[in-house]
């Protein structure tokens, strides 16, 4: 007979009720101590988990493999995988438990990061190496972020899980070398990324991305549908679309006053691209998503995060 394996939001507790957070972040000791040391096996189905050993020792059971931890180590585990520890009393460390929803990157995503996220992995991170050095920085902060309620508290934390795993998963790569892509295609989509980034606001043009990558436009979308399943304009459309929902989210800006930081000269026509790509005006998503988060987080959630940001701006306004 197969053996039961129980599913949890945190190990031990009951996850028959709606979770009452987006990130929860402990200490490997004072979880595993209520257990004699010993996490059983167990998964999670609608969580990500990122467990950072940085001293002591003990193995990880992911499904039916064992892993030693020879620290510093990070294990990512996505959701429906089994997984159990066991760890020696002089353990030293984090687990940090995300809603997969707010990870920012679907799991399911046709991308090397993609597709890193979707199985359980064992990243050993060494010291000397300054990528690794400061992914444990990183996560460092982002205990010591969880722990103080301070101003800004939930952008930084989602800021400090987005470097974590990008770290983790480059110094991941480079440790695999069955997982280097064979053409430039990475290299490109990484290019791409960052011009994205710096030029999303400009609503310039894919055909400016290809130029600037020295490609025909055909080309580009040809190495964008083969990396993402999407084109180039599909991707400046779901970036906007990322940082209005942020700002709609986590600030008190009109809509119209979003759209002008994102570069929408009009706000009717904002308004208009955000119903067409989202299916709810900016107004109604608002209000859903607000609603919903302060529904899972018995009111103390999004709209903390809604008085801190609150806060800020009318300092700023009045300094």
């Amino acid at each position: 007979m197969a053996r039961h394996v129980p599913t949890y939001h945190l190990y031990g507790e009951n996850s028959g009720k709606e979770p009452d957070f987006w990130l929860h972040c402990e200490t490997i000791k004072s979880r595993s101590s209520l257990h004699r040391w010993e996490i059983r096996l167990h998964r999670h189905e609608s969580f990500f988990q990122i467990l950072y050993v940085e001293a002591g020792s003990g193995d990880a059971t992911l499904d039916s493999k064992v892993h030693p931890l020879d620290p510093p180590v990070v294990v990512t585990i996505p959701p429906g995988v089994d997984h159990g520890f066991r760890f020696s009393r002089d353990i030293e460390g984090l687990v940090i438990t995300i809603l997969t929803s707010h990870l920012g990157h679907s799991s399911s995503e046709r991308s090397r990061f993609g597709d890193w996220l979707a199985a359980a992995r064992v990243t050993r991170l060494d010291p000397q190496n300054d990528e690794a050095a400061f992914a444990i920085l990183t996560l460092r902060r982002l205990g010591e972020e969880f722990e103080h309620r301070r101003s800004g508290r939930n952008e930084l934390l989602a800021a400090y899980v987005t470097q974590a795993l990008r770290l983790t998963a480059r110094i991941s790569h480079e440790g695999d070398t069955s997982q280097l892509p064979a053409e430039g295609g990475e290299r490109r989509m990484e290019v791409l990324s960052g011009l994205i980034q710096q030029h999303f606001r400009a609503h310039k043009p894919a055909s400016f991305y290809a130029a600037e990558l020295g490609m025909s436009l055909t080309h580009l979308n040809r190495i964008t549908r083969a990396m993402t399943g999407h084109t180039v304009h599909d991707l400046l459309c779901a970036k906007l679309i990322e940082e209005a929902k942020r700002e709609l989210l986590f600030s008190i800006a009109s809509a119209g006053e979003i759209g002008l930081r994102l570069g929408f000269a009009d706000p009717a026509y904002f308004s208009r691209f955000f119903l067409k790509e989202s299916g709810l005006t900016p107004r109604a998503w608002r209000m859903k998503e607000r609603m919903r988060l302060d529904m899972a987080t018995g009111g103390s959630g999004v709209m903390k995060a809604v008085d801190v940001r609150r806060s800020t701006d009318d300092f700023q306004r009045n300094f």
